[in-house]
């Protein structure tokens, strides 16, 4: 048997909903999901195996990143255009129910600059008519620059089948990059890591989350298969600690169990999380 391989970016506006199309395409959370902007801040890889076929998705920040100026974004305007350029198709995943014509015009021509084949996935599905899709799709078209097209709710995992063949259709031969058993680049301790990182962004303010850094320092399994998880939570300025903790501590209080639920649902196992806040020396 042959193997094949295709590599897959997924590009689309802040929460357009690639980190649950990635999840949902996996089978298994690798990627958080919050309603905050900017939430993915790495490439995050899911790999999906059918039959000889490998497909390695690439989360990516929100494509509003494409084309920034601001020096503070620099890292995740590289992070996206290092996905583009090193796979094989993109994804432009629209949130079907927020559709701009002019932004998503704007980005299928910055990317199209690449000479990569562009297949846009209309997602939320769910949340419209599907009739109002129609004319989204013959302007689009009118482009010429889109290969395909694709209605989903990446949620409820519908037309996620009929894209999976499509894409496996696509793959060329080649040795896969991950071994059969994996379905991420990233391992246990960057999801849980994640996490944290994601009940900050829920309970604080937006500018705090992108200052500070959540760093493992324990990760063990237990003999009863419960897992002990030690954390510290970096800060870049000693003024947000208060911040963080909360009055009486309710703030951190909060930060830790909705990260410890997270995680238990993610492992099927019970956790032990310990936080600890720390001061980044410069």
């Amino acid at each position: 048997m042959i193997n094949k391989l295709i590599k897959i970016a997924l590009i689309g506006n802040t929460n357009a909903g690639k980190s649950t199309f990635i999840n949902s395409m996996v089978g298994q959370t690798i990627s958080i999901i919050n309603k905050k902007i900017n939430t993915t801040q790495n490439i995050i890889m899911g790999i999906v195996n059918i039959n000889e076929t490998q497909l390695i998705l690439y989360d990516t920040p929100g494509s509003n990143f494409l084309k920034t100026s601001f020096s503070n974004q620099k890292k995740l305007k590289i992070y996206i255009w290092s996905a583009i350029e090193d796979v094989d198709c993109i994804l432009y995943i629209i949130d079907v129910s927020k559709y701009n014509f002019e932004t998503v015009y704007s980005d299928l021509k910055k990317i199209k600059e690449t000479k990569k084949s562009i297949i846009i996935v209309f997602n939320k599905i769910d949340l419209i008519d599907n009739i109002l899709i129609l004319p989204y799709i013959k302007s689009l078209n009118n482009l010429n620059l889109v290969d395909a097209f694709f209605n989903v709710s990446a949620k409820n995992k519908k037309g996620l089948s009929e894209l999976s063949i499509f894409l496996k259709s696509k793959a060329q031969c080649n040795k896969w990059i991950f071994n059969k058993d994996k379905v991420s680049n990233k391992d246990n301790i960057f999801l849980t890591n994640e996490c944290t990182r994601n009940a900050i962004l829920k309970y604080l303010h937006k500018e705090i989350p992108y200052n500070l850094i959540v760093r493992n320092t324990l990760y063990k399994l237990l003999n009863n298969n419960d897992i002990k998880i030690k954390q510290s939570i970096d800060l870049k300025n000693k003024r947000y600690k208060p911040i963080i903790l909360g009055k009486n501590g309710e703030t951190i209080k909060k930060i830790r169990e909705c990260s410890q639920n997270e995680i238990s649902k993610i492992m099927k196992s019970k956790i032990h999380l310990y936080l600890q806040i720390n001061k980044i020396n410069d």
